[in-house]
């Protein structure tokens, strides 16, 4: 038997027990849960990935210790529902490759003409413009935006003002 080093094995099986204490909740109980209607309406992965980032900075700043906990869980919650996305946009010889072969594909490199799942080391090309009418755009993803392309387009938006919470804007 494989002795972990983390105790993943119990917090896996707590986890599960978390996961299947929210089928049982209030908003899990009508035929469609409002995840299954936020993902059918495509917006699954900001919703999920949304909620990573509000739990992770909620973490340890609001109620007791069991909160801090909970708030972990459903991190990793919202974490495995975006794989569970990530798997159904994925071709089935994808999903079954990558999980046999044990493959960690880099982030996609922002480039014209690819597959940005596979796509060849190349330098990355910074978006420096806000220039939606660039004829290359369509082939461009709002989530496949580095953080210095983020950056580039805030000041744009924002001028020389560097805020460090979009409500000082």
């Amino acid at each position: 038997m494989m002795k972990y080093k983390f105790d993943e094995d119990r917090l896996i099986d707590e986890f599960k027990n978390y996961v299947d204490s929210t089928y049982g909740q209030h908003y899990a109980t009508d035929k469609y849960q409002a995840t299954d209607i936020i993902i059918d309406s495509g917006h699954g992965t900001g919703f999920c990935l949304g909620n990573v980032i509000k739990y992770s900075k909620r973490y340890g700043k609001k109620g007791s210790a069991d909160d801090h906990r909970r708030d972990i869980m459903k991190v990793l919650h919202y974490a495995l529902i975006q794989l569970y996305i990530h798997d159904q946009a994925q071709p089935v010889e994808t999903q079954v490759g990558q999980r046999e072969l044990n493959l960690d594909l880099p982030n996609p490199e922002v480039t014209d003409s690819v597959d940005w799942n596979h796509a060849p080391s190349r330098e990355r090309q910074l978006l420096t413009e806000v220039d939606t009418a660039d004829k290359n755009m369509h082939n461009k993803s709002i989530d496949d935006a580095s953080p210095e392309e983020w950056d580039n387009v805030a000041k744009q938006l924002w001028g020389s003002k560097n805020p460090s919470y979009p409500n000082e804007l």
